[in-house]
C-alpha cells in the first residue's frame, strides 16, 4: 500500500509540472503579435516598455510594432532620436546615455571621471527634461580592485555634483544592476545590496535602482523577496530569460507572472522593460508573446 501511494503521489507530481509548463507554454502560444495588433486588450497593471538594442531593427519600425502591441514606450533611446520617438507619439521611460569616454566599464565609482561626467550629465539632464521624459540611466563602472565602500564612497561624491540639478529639472538618474559573473565581468552595482546601500549614502528622491531582473538571477537570485524588500529603491525593470537572455517563457528558469505580480503588489507605477534578445526568427511575435506573460491579471 506504501508502494502505491507514492506512486499515486509522483504520479500527481508529474501531471501538476506538466500542467504549469502548458500553462506558461500556452500564454505564449496564443498571445501573438497579430492577435494584439487587432484589438486584444492589455489589463493596465503593468505598463510595458521595450528595449531597442535587443531588436536589431530601426527604430522607426520597433516604434510602429510596438504601438500595435499596445507597448506605449521603448527603453534606452539617446536624445538624438527622441524625433522619431515624437512622430510615432512614443516615449522613453529610460533615457540612454553611454558617451565615448565613459558607460558600463567607466562610471561614478572613479573620480578622475567626475569633471566628464557632470558635464556629461548636466546635458543629458536637460535634454530628458527639455523632452518630457524622467528616467535617465547611469553605471558605477568597473571595480578595478577597488573595494565595496570605496566604491559607494565615490559614486556619492560624483552623483552629489548633479543631483541637486536632476532634482531641479525632475529627471531622476537610475543606476543598473548588472551582472559581474556572465555579462559585465567586474562591475561594481552587481548586488541590490550595494545599490540600495548607495541610494542611502546619496539619499535623494531622485536617484534610484534600475533592477534587471535577468541580471539579479544571475548574481543572487531570491527575486520576489529582493523587490518586496527593496522596491522604494527601485525605479525600473528589465527582464529576459534566464540562461541566456532569450526570451521569457518556458525555456527558461523565471516565471515571470508570479515576478510580475509581486511588482504589481509593491503598488509599483513606473515601467517593466523587455531586454531580452529574440532567439526565434519572428522577433516581434516573441515581444508580443513576452507582453502577454508579464500582462498579468
Amino acid at each position: 500500500m506504501h508502494q502505491e501511494n507514492s506512486r499515486r503521489d509522483m504520479i500527481k507530481k508529474v501531471a501538476t509540472m506538466a500542467l504549469a509548463s502548458t500553462t506558461l507554454s500556452s500564454l505564449s502560444s496564443r498571445v501573438s503579435a497579430h492577435d494584439l495588433a487587432v484589438g486584444a486588450h492589455l489589463k493596465g497593471k503593468i505598463n510595458h516598455s521595450v528595449c531597442a538594442w535587443c531588436y536589431n531593427i530601426p527604430l522607426d519600425d520597433l516604434c510602429k510594432a510596438a504601438k500595435k502591441i499596445g507597448i506605449p514606450s521603448i527603453d534606452l533611446v539617446d536624445p538624438k532620436d527622441f524625433d522619431i520617438l515624437k512622430k510615432n507619439d512614443m516615449i522613453t521611460a529610460m533615457v540612454a546615455s553611454n558617451g565615448p569616454e565613459w558607460g558600463i566599464t567607466k562610471g561614478f565609482n572613479n573620480v578622475a571621471h567626475h569633471d566628464k561626467l557632470e558635464e556629461y550629465f548636466k546635458h543629458y539632464i536637460d535634454e530628458t527634461a527639455k523632452a518630457g521624459f524622467t528616467n535617465l540611466i547611469c553605471f558605477s563602472g568597473n571595480r578595478n580592485g577597488m573595494d565595496a565602500q570605496q566604491g559607494i564612497d565615490n559614486c556619492t561624491k560624483g552623483l552629489q555634483r548633479i543631483i541637486g540639478y536632476a532634482e531641479k529639472k525632475k529627471v531622476t538618474l537610475v543606476m543598473e544592476l548588472l551582472n559581474s559573473k556572465v555579462d559585465h565581468h567586474d562591475y561594481q552595482c552587481d548586488h541590490t545590496a550595494w545599490g540600495v546601500a548607495l541610494c542611502k549614502s546619496l539619499d535623494s528622491p531622485n536617484f534610484k535602482l534600475l533592477y534587471d531582473i535577468y541580471h539579479m538571477q544571475i548574481m543572487e537570485g531570491d527575486v520576489i523577496r529582493t523587490i518586496r524588500d527593496n522596491h522604494e529603491y527601485i525605479a525600473h525593470y528589465h527582464t529576459g530569460g534566464v540562461p541566456g537572455r532569450h526570451e521569457i517563457d518556458e525555456t527558461q528558469e523565471l516565471y515571470y507572472p508570479a515576478i510580475m505580480k509581486a511588482i504589481y503588489e509593491t503598488g509599483f507605477k513606473g515601467h517593466v522593460a523587455q531586454e531580452f534578445i529574440p532567439a526565434h526568427e519572428d522577433k516581434i511575435a516573441s515581444l508580443a508573446a513576452a507582453i502577454g506573460i508579464c500582462d498579468i491579471g
